[in-house]
This record gives structure tokens, C-alpha cells and sequence, in this order.
């Protein structure tokens, strides 16, 4: 029997089983190619509208989503929160359910506020993509992260990840740390104590960036927010890549193949070395970017089928 996604929204990894996930991304593997055809044209949500409400800047996610929607037909708006009644006050929920009432199929929604897009699941009448909430998730960065590891690798079971850096506050983290483990990697948690979470869920949690990176099949870099390290690390941007930077010499004492990935935006010369990042034998930076649309448009497609009739 084909895989039946029993979800309406994807707010979070919960959720989701291993068998929601790995449908999924076998869902997103046929939109690769589709990407790189010279026509990029799809009619599935042909006469369907998507918005896409982003309450924070976006480079990567916001465009990815909307190019996404645009190959499969949708008709796609941005909300621009800057130039909307949010500048008067109007409250998230109240511009939901405005928003709502122009009958969009479905909707991407990225807050600072952690739980944002929960909200608005409840209170609007069509699937909600959760975009990235404050430091809660992100899951179809996670999605994408998955996809790229598999594609790459070759498999996800039984592969060693290090995220490294800023845990604590990383929606990025939050997904992943959710995800990889329900397909059977080992995930370790590397960065200083004061950016490490709490609570671990049990993962191991490391200090010593070499140490927590040994033996490691990919190693995921995670933006450093200049903001966090003045308030949670002494020292400068200098002194943290000395300690916590990812550098070639530090990725060639692991698997020849070890492979780097970071979300993004970088901060060069921070948390990673430039050289090492523009490197595509060792980094699959872009090819997340490209794996990000792919994911996006799996997850348009598979929640709106049921709105569009389709099996």
C-alpha cells in the first residue's frame, strides 16, 4: 500500500514517523532533476494560492518556498510585515485570520515568536508550514538536511552527526536533533557550555570542538548570532574560531569523506573557514540550497492533495 501523509500541518518533527519522514524525501528526489531541466513547470496547484507569511527576514527559506510554489502552478503571495498593518499593532493572529479570509490553500509562516506558527494552525482554515519559529524548528531545513546527508552519503542509518555551535538557540538544531535520530544516525551536540542546551535529550554534548567531532561522518556547522556570543561566550569572534571554528585541518583529521554542511547565512572566518565551505568535494552548502527547494516542493504537493481531490 502507498504511504498515506496522515498530517495536515507540518509545524514540527514530532510528529512525524520515520515512515512520514522517508516519504518525504522520496517524495522531494524526482523535484532534483525536475530543478535542473531547462523548464521548470509543473501545473499540480494550478488555480491553488499559497502565502507565505514571513514576520522575519529570510533569504534562503522565503525564496525557496516561493520558487517552490511557483513550479507547481501555485499562485504565490509574501507577506511583508513592514508594510502591513502589523506596523499599527494589528496582532498575529488577527492578520492570520485576515489573511485566512482571502481562502489561501496553504500557508508558510516564519516568527520570531517560538509557537507562532502553532497559533496560527488552530486558527486558519487551510495547511500551515511551520518556516522557522524563534528557537523552536524548522523542519523542512531538517527535511532538506536529511536529504542531502542520504543523497551524499548514501544512507542516514548508522552515520555520526556533529552539530556545533550556537545548540541552545538554533531552530535548525531543534529539527535535526528531532529527525536524524528517528533514521538512525548518532547525533552529538558540540559547542561552548553557555550555547549548549539544558536538557541534551539524552544526546552526547561536547566542549571541545575536536573532541566532539572525531569519528564524525558529516559535521553541521550552525550560524553563530554575534548577538548570543557576546551575551553567552567571553572573547571575541577571533577567539571563538580558534576554539570552535571549522577549519580544513581540523576536518582532515577525520574520514577523508567527512562531509561539512551549515544552513546558513555564514559568518566566514567565524564558525567555518571560507575556503572549506566553497569547497565541493568536502561541502554540500549549495546543494542543501538546492535540496531546500526539492523538500519544499514535496511538502506543498503532499499537503494540499487533499484539497486538490488528489490521492
Amino acid at each position: 500500500m502507498p504511504h498515506v501523509f496522515p498530517h495536515r500541518h507540518l509545524l514540527g518533527i514530532d510528529p512525524l514517523s520515520r515512515d512520514d519522514i522517508l516519504f518525504l524525501l522520496d517524495e522531494a528526489e524526482p523535484w532534483i532533476a525536475f530543478g535542473r531541466q531547462a523548464r521548470k513547470a509543473d501545473q499540480r496547484l494550478a488555480g491553488l494560492t499559497q502565502f507565505n507569511l514571513f514576520f522575519e527576514n529570510s533569504t534562503r527559506t522565503l525564496f525557496s518556498f516561493e520558487v517552490a510554489g511557483k513550479r507547481l502552478g501555485a499562485q504565490v503571495a509574501n507577506f511583508h510585515p513592514g508594510a502591513s498593518s502589523v506596523r499599527k499593532g494589528e496582532s498575529l493572529i488577527d492578520t492570520a485570520l485576515t489573511l485566512d479570509a482571502m481562502r489561501p490553500d496553504v500557508m508558510v509562516v516564519r516568527h520570531s515568536e517560538t509557537g507562532a506558527p502553532h497559533q496560527v494552525a488552530e486558527a486558519v482554515g487551510c495547511p500551515v508550514v511551520n518556516g522557522g519559529d524563534g528557537t523552536g524548528e524548522h523542519p523542512t531545513q531538517a527535511l532538506l538536511d536529511a536529504l542531502t546527508m542520504r543523497r551524499r552519503k548514501g544512507r542516514i542509518d548508522g552515520l555520526k552527526v556533529a552539530i556545533c555551535g550556537d545548540v541552545r538557540h538554533s531552530r535548525v538544531a531543534g529539527s535535526n536533533i528531532r529527525l536524524l535520530p528517528k533514521l538512525g544516525a548518532t547525533v552529538r551536540l558540540v559547542g561552548p557550555a553557555a550555547l549548549l542546551p539544558a536538557d541534551t535529550g539524552g544526546l552526547a554534548a561536547f566542549t571541545d570542538l575536536d573532541e566532539g567531532i572525531a569519528g564524525s561522518d558529516v559535521v553541521m556547522m550552525l550560524r553563530i548570532q554575534r548577538e548570543r556570543l557576546e551575551d553567552g561566550v567571553a572573547g571575541s569572534l577571533a577567539d571563538f574560531h580558534a576554539r570552535y571554528g571549522l577549519t580544513r585541518e581540523r576536518l582532515d583529521r577525520l574520514a577523508p569523506d567527512a562531509l561539512v554542511m551549515h544552513p546558513g547565512p555564514m559568518n566566514r572566518g567565524v564558525e567555518i573557514e571560507g575556503a572549506l565551505a566553497d569547497d565541493p568535494r568536502r561541502s554540500a552548502i549549495l546543494e542543501q540550497v538546492e535540496n531546500g527547494v526539492a523538500v519544499r516542493m514535496a511538502v506543498l504537493d503532499v499537503l494540499t492533495r487533499g484539497r486538490r481531490g488528489a490521492a
